[in-house]
């Protein structure tokens, strides 16, 4: 498994031939098929999904014991950590590269795509169409027709600000586990780890809330034209994204709980950290952009 060794811990580590990502793979291809056919009107198509998602999380369940077996064995040394490190921060690069495209579409429509449909080139096409944003009824953007219902836009009071304090708030949390955990305050880590997850559970019950009140009481749809699809778009990508990471401390949470990391060895601990202040940093974003201009 490894040629140099420090101490007790391999220089490097090469794992046995495994079966999870052959496994992970079967199950993926069965969620991508269902999905096709469940929106194509194929009944069996959800079936399909469910199946290929049980599969994936059983395997990635299996993986993931592994990983940490493998770690709280001492397998894992200089070099693994170092790779850890490197992967977390371009996994979270692709993230911001995947919400920057989101962003950017939200920029590129408000400043370019309603200004251009709004032009005296296209005044003959839709001479009733009027260049603004948001779209606040029929006919106000890119809907001549009336095909879209009027709605309400979304404020930043209160809800939105209410989830801004609490991702602050579990940020705040965290950081406080963080520095505990590097004291070797094991107890008051988890009780502060513990919060930070009931932060994030929290803010996903307002956001859900939220959702329900958008759909309900202020006619703002995914089909509430340009406006309701990127409102829906970036806060519901952003809330599956709270939802990962939520998981993600969970999970460190109850690894803590078990007596796993050290005050000098818990990458494990600091990844979902990174992961969960990038959340908070988008969300921030989102605040501004979305909610406030």
């Amino acid at each position: 498994m490894s040629s140099t060794a420090h101490g007790t811990t391999p220089y490097y580590f090469v794992p046995q031939p495994s079966r999870h990502p052959a496994f992970a793979a079967f199950g993926l291809f069965w969620v991508i098929l269902g999905a096709a056919q469940w929106i194509n009107g194929h009944g069996w198509g959800k079936f399909s999904l469910m199946f290929g998602l049980l599969w994936l999380f059983w395997v990635l369940f299996q993986w993931f014991r592994d990983a940490v077996t493998e770690s709280e064995g001492g397998q894992y040394g200089y070099k693994i950590d170092l790779s850890f490190r490197w992967s977390m921060s371009w996994f979270i690069f692709s993230e911001v590269m995947f919400f920057g495209a989101f962003f950017t579409a939200l920029w590129w429509m408000r400043s370019h795509s309603v200004p251009a449909l709004g032009s005296l080139d296209n005044a003959l096409l839709w001479p009733d169409f009027k260049a603004v944003w948001p779209s606040l009824a029929a006919g106000a953007t890119a809907s001549p027709g009336g095909i879209v219902e009027p709605f309400q836009t979304m404020t930043p009071f209160w809800l939105p600000t209410i989830n801004t304090a609490l991702l602050l708030s579990s940020g705040v949390t965290l950081t406080i586990a963080h520095h505990a955990l590097r004291e070797n305050h094991r107890a008051r880590t988890i009780a502060f780890m513990w919060l930070t997850v009931a932060l994030g559970v929290t803010f996903l019950c307002v956001q859900g809330y939220e959702y329900y009140h958008a759909y309900h009481e202020m006619g703002l749809t995914l089909a509430s034209g340009a406006y309701g699809s990127t409102f829906f778009m970036l806060t519901g990508f952003h809330g599956f994204h709270v939802f990962v990471g939520m998981l993600m401390l969970l999970f460190i949470t109850l690894r803590l709980m078990k007596g796993h990391f050290t005050a000098d060895r818990h990458f494990g601990f600091e990844g979902a950290a990174w992961y969960w202040h990038f959340v908070d940093v988008v969300w921030l974003g989102l605040y501004v952009l979305v909610y406030w201009l």
